[in-house]
């Protein structure tokens, strides 16, 4: 057996550091809840490359006194608690007094601070644990920490972190929880020396929530307040139209701390019940002061997570808010009139098209004339199997060219399915799972040929996006471009897009788009053309015809045609079936006519 023996301070700070600083991000949320901690009503923060190279923290806080500046920097000093009995009702964001000893163990600091009674201040440096400094200095009332070339001293463990952008997305999303759960302090964010976020400090969430996510957003908020024994809760979610594909856009706050927690999302998702698809994340900004004796706040080294002793107080309650705020408002979205294009755009590198003024309609046309390149005939996939529509050995198919004389369009059912009669057989077709499948098919065939034709807007359509999603199209601007898409920055949080696939154009480009941007932030590692080509061509079912919609037999003739050029017709994107059918023995069994 290894002997047993006490670490070394250094080993033992490492370890602590560990535990709490992660990446640049860690940094931020420790300073930045200090500087709260301090009663600072200003807080700015500085990054450069995404926070591995300079952290700047500063604020107008209290300060630190000269005789506890080095203390501050021991593991386990605190201002915030003094004994265990504290733990219970703890109300400040900071108190185990990690934070930073953990990050000088990691990083080079130097902290400038200045309470208001002092006649000057304290410059202290401090690099991996090491005391390099310790001065007098002329500063400002309050605290400046200079966090410098984090990780310095442990390689292996820089190694971990993304790339500048992505690590500065990740601040960015600290410094939006900040500014939402602290609307009364004016918060400044800087990457690379250029402002990313600004608050002022007056009080109103709604705009905070404004400049951060836009305007759509903001305007589709609606407000709730509610109260019970224990728990008040205040803040925002937005009408179920501006949904996500994740939770993003989900900030919840306990007694000023930004958290996680299972259990409010699943309230929240409760009250959204059947108000938005599965799958969809509404917009929530919601601040929940709960009696402090009924948390534990100490259960994670990041305070990310707590336990509630009167959960289901809290999810009750927000069930029945959320849900009654919902039900008692318009949530019909409003409709944006969209003028007239007098032409096509065609984007350089692409193939030549068939130059035609579009009609711009309410509802696209359910089909559009597409002239093919006929190959030569393709062989049934039903052609020598016994495929469970029970097809027989070499027995002709309803969806080849040879079939077309003999089969025969009865008529619609409920709107959606169409009969179709070929030799003793009742064939059943979905017509938006054909359609949505030959929708498909097209698009993944001219997103891989670069046969792809934009549609320009007017006016173009602006979108916010977060700084990980800024990041995203700019990695894969090409490719954007091949789909399609012309998009060019609008300055801060923003960007225009001018122009669309043009077989997405009047069909929600906005939502198509949003979805395509959460589903591509979410792929680890690189994404390829093919990826990003499947997951715009499976929203093939956004330009197809629907269910319970009229079209003519002239147009079914067509969409059986089309599907006889597919590879394989039989099932929609989705896995269901396009067509089923039965035999004519079938139905004369049925009816008794066999016995």
């Amino acid at each position: 057996m290894a002997e047993i023996q006490l670490l070394d301070q250094k080993t033992i700070d490492n370890i602590a550091a560990g535990e709490v600083i992660e990446r640049p991000a860690s940094v931020v949320k420790e300073l930045v809840e200090n500087a709260i901690d301090a009663k600072a009503n200003a807080v700015t923060v500085e990054i450069k490359d995404g926070g591995m190279t300079l952290i700047r923290v500063t604020d107008n806080g209290c300060g630190i006194p000269k005789d506890q500046v080095k203390t501050a920097f021991l593991r386990h000093a605190t201002s915030k608690i003094q004994s265990v009995e504290d733990l219970l009702t703890v109300s400040s964001l900071g108190f185990r007094g990690e934070a930073l000893s953990s990050i000088s163990a990691v990083a080079q600091v130097e902290l400038v601070t200045k309470t208001s009674d002092g006649f000057s201040g304290v410059s202290y440096k401090i690099y991996g644990g090491e005391e390099e400094g310790f001065a007098d200095i002329g500063a400002p009332d309050g605290t400046t920490f200079l966090v410098k070339n984090l990780f310095y001293n442990t390689p292996a463990r820089r190694k971990f972190l993304k790339s500048a952008a992505t690590e500065a997305g990740y601040v960015e999303q600290i410094m939006v929880h900040m500014a939402l759960s602290h609307p009364e302090v004016s918060f400044k964010f800087i990457h690379n020396n250029k402002n990313k976020i600004y608050t002022s400090g007056n009080g109103n969430v709604k705009d905070i929530i404004y400049h951060i996510y836009g305007r759509d957003i903001a305007g589709a908020l609606i407000s709730i307040e509610a109260e019970s024994e224990n728990v008040t809760v205040k803040g925002f979610v937005g009408k179920p139209y501006v949904s996500r594909g994740n939770r993003n856009y989900e900030s919840y706050f306990i007694n000023g701390r930004y958290i996680k927690s299972s259990m409010i999302y699943k309230a929240v998702e409760e009250a959204y019940k059947t108000f938005t698809m599965t799958h969809k994340y509404p917009f929530v900004c919601l601040n929940i002061q709960v009696r402090s004796e009924l948390l534990d706040v100490n259960v994670h080294p990041t305070k990310m997570e707590i336990r509630f002793r009167n959960g289901s107080e809290i999810y009750d309650l927000l069930v029945q808010e959320i849900r009654e705020a919902l039900l008692s408002k318009d949530l019909i979205p409003e409709v944006e009139v969209k003028k007239e294009k007098k032409s096509w755009q065609i984007p350089a590198k692409q193939t030549e098209i068939k130059k035609e003024e579009p009609k711009v309609q309410k509802m696209p046309e359910p089909f559009e004339a597409v002239r093919r390149e006929k190959e030569q005939p393709k062989k049934s996939v039903f052609a020598g199997i016994n495929y469970n529509t029970q097809m027989t050995l070499n027995e002709t198919s309803i969806l080849e060219e040879k079939a077309k004389p003999d089969r025969k369009v009865i008529g619609q059912l409920f709107q959606t399915y169409w009969l179709i009669e070929f030799e003793d057989q009742l064939f059943i077709m979905d017509q938006h799972a054909a359609h949505e499948k030959v929708n498909y098919e097209k698009l993944i065939r001219d997103f891989k040929k670069k046969e792809v034709y934009s549609q320009g807007l007017e006016p173009p359509m602006v979108v916010t996006v977060s700084m990980a999603e800024a990041e995203v199209l700019s990695k894969y601007k090409d490719i954007f471009a091949g789909l399609g898409f012309s998009i060019e920055s609008f300055g801060g949080n923003e960007f225009c897009i001018r122009e669309v696939p043009a077989n997405l154009y009047g069909l929600g480009e906005k939502d198509i788009f949003i979805e395509l941007l959460d589903s591509i932030s979410h792929e680890s590692g690189n994404v390829s053309m093919d990826i990003i080509t499947g997951k715009i061509a499976s929203m093939a079912c956004k330009m197809s015809i629907k269910g319970n919609q009229r079209i003519s037999f002239m147009e079914v003739e067509h969409l059986l045609d089309e599907l006889m050029e597919l590879e394989n017709p039989y099932q929609c994107p989705h896995g269901r079936p396009t067509i089923i059918k039965m035999s004519k023995y079938e139905i004369e069994k049925k009816f008794k006519r066999i016995v």
